[in-house]
């Protein structure tokens, strides 16, 4: 688990990377920390007053988390396809949550997944899908809903699952900055 203070700052990593790029200027090396010089994939997701506004992330642990998280909230605030870029007039109201991804374990089907401890990958060929961990928690899905709307993130049949569809769970360690305002 990472301590409360390295989840600061590794929130903060994430706020000042979008802040510099909305502001036009460098973004600046991060101070470096053990938490994020780790290798290790996440997500940043932004939220703003309580809707859905980003959400990019790398599940690959080839790099420093660091880097990966300062990377990926640039391209959630101004590269996620399903939203208009923010702006920097929204940048006080974003909630940021960070999801730091545990490794991919390979499962053969839903019973080997529990709704809000695990995340998905649906793979087949070259389409995949990836659901985060508190996703099916927060829409109150079963496991198999879970699945076939994964399939459907990744521009599969809802049924890819039972058809030859690789499967991965992962766990995350799920947290965001604290209360603004």
């Amino acid at each position: 688990m990472t301590s409360g203070a390295d989840r600061s700052r590794l929130v903060q990593i994430a706020r000042d990377a979008v802040t510099a790029h909305l502001s036009g200027a460098a973004v600046q090396s991060f101070e470096a920390f053990a938490a994020a010089l780790r290798p290790g994939g996440a997500f940043v997701t932004f939220h703003c007053e309580g809707e859905l506004r980003g959400c990019i992330g790398r599940i690959e642990a080839d790099e420093p988390i660091g880097h990966v998280i300062a990377r990926c909230a640039i391209a959630a605030a101004t590269e996620d396809p399903r939203f208009a870029p923010i702006s920097a007039t929204e940048l006080a109201r974003l909630e940021i949550e960070l999801s730091l991804i545990g490794p991919l374990e390979p499962i053969d089907g839903p019973h080997e997944i529990e709704i809000g401890r695990h995340g998905l990958v649906v793979e087949r060929g070259r389409r995949r899908g990836l659901l985060l961990p508190q996703v099916a928690a927060e829409w109150r899905w079963d496991v198999e809903t879970f699945l076939a709307q994964t399939c459907h993130k990744a521009g599969l049949p809802l049924d890819a699952w039972r058809a030859g569809a690789l499967l991965w769970r992962f766990e995350a360690e799920v947290f965001g900055e604290p209360e603004r305002g």
